[in-house]
């Protein structure tokens, strides 16, 4: 379940990429029209980034994605006692 978590937050993340990117073309081409092509990237941006949000939300909640860097290890209730006992 955690690879499907990432490969999803990886699809989404392309999919932001391209988004933007079709955006900016899209708003360089129609400069002088009348086309929403621009307006209409943006909320498929809106939703791709809404959905990306709520998978990491969804994955970091269950537990299937977490964080490595050593300002994030959990201490136990042991080593919380073995501090306190060595700082009095």
């Amino acid at each position: 379940m955690g690879l499907l978590i990432k490969i999803t937050i990886v699809v989404l993340f392309i999919g932001l990429v391209i988004s933007l990117t079709s955006s900016f073309v899209f708003l360089l081409k129609d400069a002088q029209s009348q086309k929403k092509r621009s307006l209409y990237a943006l909320g498929i941006r809106i939703i791709l980034a809404a959905l990306l949000m709520g998978t990491i939300f969804y994955g970091l909640s269950t537990g299937h994605l977490g964080s490595n860097a050593p300002w994030d290890k959990k201490i136990s209730r042991e080593q919380l006692n073995q501090a306190t006992e060595t700082t009095n």
